[in-house]
């Protein structure tokens, strides 16, 4: 029955995020300490500073001017956190790099020496070096930037089923926050450095429900289901840290600042770790996914080929062919060249005919930047039986026609897995000796090879 093919599918979905259903809030919880990110850790673990830099930090806002996404009506309630600038000093204490010196509401701390200064020289009734308070700590360094943007539903998407009442459904949608953060120079007034960094907010929902008559007047009915939003202040938190991070390696690349050198090793640890990551952003679009341009000039490829032949009488059963191709990269996204595949057909039961073919292939590669693309392959052929056959065709070449459907995963830049399935039109009607009905013989076949990219640059 349908409904026993769509309850794996409905499992399939609940055991996919299944986290928040089994850990409802079934009760209040008491207050805690707040959640580090991943990123905490990663400040905690920079080498030691020299010595460490007095930062100043005014104000660290939200620069968005966004509300909360709302399907219903006017939400007036900001998008994102109002605090970023206590997140940020937050971030700098963690980092083991910084001391911070209080400006965002210096006129409070001013008032406070003010009082405390009055209430001392009246007590004493004359002003002397007992009454002074020490200095303002100042700062080399001025930190300034903000949360710049908040990105609604840049990637949203679902999957559902439903029959007879009976099914379930996801539904997704990501946003995203960026931040900017720069350092200036106190005494020139020089920008030193910025760095910008982003992080997505995820929101899932998943339902499954029951709904029909298992009996007259009888109504059976029952659904369950949660949604997740991911909280926008860890999100935020997360992607201040990140950018408190790369102004610590970015200055330290630059020699701006400098570690302490009775830790060698960690130092080296940590640069290298950065330029490793440093390197992965740049092929980083927007969506997460890594770019890997194709330079090629042609490719090389080689698989196996498992195929079923369609004709007039039943008995055709599956067997295995080889194939070797050369191409030529006319684009990025577009290579065309000529195949050459070899095997046996299985036309009717217990009898085999050899064949050898020769097709000028073309393949269309719709994500040519990417690592995993979909593939839209076709071409045009001779399929030409051979002597080791268990019977003789009566036409030994036949014209053919093919369209395929695929995906290509480059495991390296110039090496490539795929795997094609598609169907191949024959122009003649009597390679299993019969001719019969409206439609010629054809052949269903899969493919799975390896690529190799020539002159990869």
């Amino acid at each position: 029955m349908l409904l026993t093919r769509l309850f794996p599918l409905g499992l399939l979905l609940w055991l996919s995020s299944c986290s928040p259903y089994l850990h409802q809030p079934l009760r209040t919880t008491t207050a805690r300490l707040g959640e580090e990110t991943a990123v905490t850790a990663q400040l905690r673990q920079l080498p030691p500073p020299m010595e460490p830099i007095y930062v100043a930090v005014y104000k660290f806002r939200d620069q968005t001017g966004q509300y909360k996404p709302s399907e219903v009506g006017a939400n007036w309630s900001t998008a994102v956190t109002q605090g970023g600038t206590s997140i940020l000093l937050e971030a700098l204490e963690n980092s083991g790099w910084f001391i911070a010196v209080e400006r965002e509401n210096v006129s409070n701390l001013l008032n406070e020496r003010r009082i405390i200064r009055n209430s001392r020289m009246q007590y004493r009734q004359v002003e002397d070096e007992e009454s002074l308070l020490p200095p303002l700590l100042f700062a080399g360094i001025i930190l300034e930037g903000g949360i710049i943007s908040y990105d609604a539903n840049v990637l949203t998407g679902g999957l559902g089923a439903r029959y007879f009442g009976t099914g379930g459904s996801t539904e997704y949608r990501q946003d995203r926050v960026s931040v900017y953060l720069r350092a200036i120079s106190t005494n020139t007034g020089q920008v030193l450095k910025t760095v910008y960094t982003s992080r997505t907010i995820l929101s899932q929902a998943i339902d499954v429900g029951l709904f029909r008559f298992v009996s007259f007047q009888r109504l059976l009915e029952a659904e369950t289901g949660f949604t997740y939003n991911e909280p926008s202040e860890i999100a935020v938190t997360e992607a201040i840290e990140k950018a408190v991070y790369f102004m610590v390696m970015e200055g330290l690349a630059d020699s701006l600042w400098l570690t302490d050198p009775a830790y060698p090793l960690e130092t080296e640890r940590a640069v290298a770790l950065f330029r490793s990551e440093q390197a992965e952003m740049a092929a980083t679009n927007y969506l997460g996914r890594q770019y890997q341009p194709m330079s090629a000039i042609g490719s090389v490829a080689f698989g196996i080929t498992p195929w079923r032949f369609q004709g007039d009488v039943p008995g055709a059963d599956w067997s295995c062919g080889y194939d070797l191709s050369v191409s030529w990269q006319a684009r990025p996204w577009l290579r065309t060249g000529l195949g050459l595949y070899y095997g046996h057909f299985v036309p009717r039961q217990h009898q085999q005919l050899g064949a050898v073919g020769f097709d000028w292939e073309t393949a269309w590669r719709c994500l040519p930047n990417d690592r995993l693309s979909p593939l839209v392959v076709g071409g045009l052929g001779l399929l030409r039986a051979t002597q080791q056959s268990d019977y003789d065709p009566p036409e030994v070449n036949h014209l053919s026609a093919r369209i395929g459907l695929g995906a290509e995963f480059r495991i390296a830049p110039a090496v490539s897995i795929e795997a094609v399935g598609g169907y191949t039109y024959l122009f003649s009607d009597n390679l299993d000796l019969y001719e019969n009905g409206r439609f010629n013989d054809m052949y269903w076949q899969t493919r799975l090879g390896l690529r190799i990219y020539l002159n990869d640059r």
